[in-house]
């Protein structure tokens, strides 16, 4: 029953919030944000922590206000985005000029790229804005429970234009399907900062230790294709990114190099982080 509701309650985001007028969507998740926020509830209290592990002890706690109206922004925006045209993805994000050179040399050369993003700002509008430059780009998701809601996010962000593999139980390791793409000249995005598989690297993370995935480093060192962590933060009316270049080394065993390129990521994506904590959507207990 529980399944059941989950989804209807998507279901129910997906066909309503859409057709809403923009200001009123605004207003009811801004006000749903706040309401989270005195509540302070499980998933608020982690965000407090999460925060202030990144900011320090004197956070003024209106950050953690203000960070569940980002998240919140997120879903009134990933609600809508299927509605949207071409045109709507091209301006509802920008991207830094010398990013943007670096993504669009690396899509035309055949060599792929890899993109490793946190959970920042609204990262399916990014998604979304490299397909419509019609740079074809694939991504991995969790496979979610119940299984009809993984598949409405499928079905999502397919319709976003991305092909998208499940992390777990399809017919081929996800990283070998990546690699293929790759060195068909693909975009690979991938989120970064939270591990999913309880197998991830340890690194260490505004002072702290946790553990992110393995993958784009893998991805990285054995095709060669370039390696971007990539900043997002919301501006007013759109989601601004830009990139951070990673390069792997190229001494020492591959189960180091992989370390060692992950914390290089993890050290990215702190600056990104850190420069707009409002805007990471971090609810979930992060650090070891």
């Amino acid at each position: 029953m529980k399944d059941r509701l989950i989804d209807l309650g998507y279901s129910a985001g997906w066909g309503i919030v859409r057709a809403l007028p923009l200001p009123i969507a605004k207003a009811l998740f801004r006000t749903a944000a706040d309401r989270a926020y005195r509540g302070n509830g499980p998933a608020t209290q982690r965000l407090r922590r999460n925060l202030r592990q990144v900011v320090g002890e004197d956070m003024p706690d209106t950050l953690v206000r203000d960070g569940l109206r980002s998240y919140a922004r997120y879903w009134m925006e990933a609600f809508r985005l299927p509605s949207q045209r071409r045109a709507d993805f091209l301006d509802g994000f920008f991207m830094l000029p010398e990013s943007y050179q670096k993504l669009k040399k690396g899509a035309a050369d055949g060599r792929g790229v890899i993109l490793a993003l946190p959970h920042m700002a609204n990262w399916d509008v990014a998604g979304a804005w490299v397909c419509s430059h019609d740079w074809p780009l694939i991504t991995v998701a969790e496979r979610l429970k119940p299984e009809s809601l993984y598949e409405r996010f499928l079905a999502y962000r397919e319709k976003l234009g991305m092909k998208v593999l499940p992390l777990t139980g399809g017919q081929r390791p996800p990283l070998d399907v990546l690699a293929e793409h790759l060195e068909k000249g693909w975009v690979v995005a991938l989120l970064g900062d939270r591990d999913l598989s309880k197998n991830g690297v340890e690194v260490e993370f505004f002072g702290g230790r946790t553990r992110m995935p393995a993958g784009p480093a893998i991805l990285a060192i054995r095709t060669g294709s370039p390696l971007y962590a990539v900043d997002l933060w919301f501006d007013e009316h759109r989601t601004t990114s830009l990139m951070r270049e990673v390069v792997p080394p190229t001494d020492g065993p591959l189960d180091e190099r992989v370390k060692r390129t992950t914390q290089m990521l993890a050290d990215a994506y702190a600056a990104g982080i850190a420069d707009h904590p409002q805007d990471w959507h971090m609810l979930q207990k992060l650090w070891l």
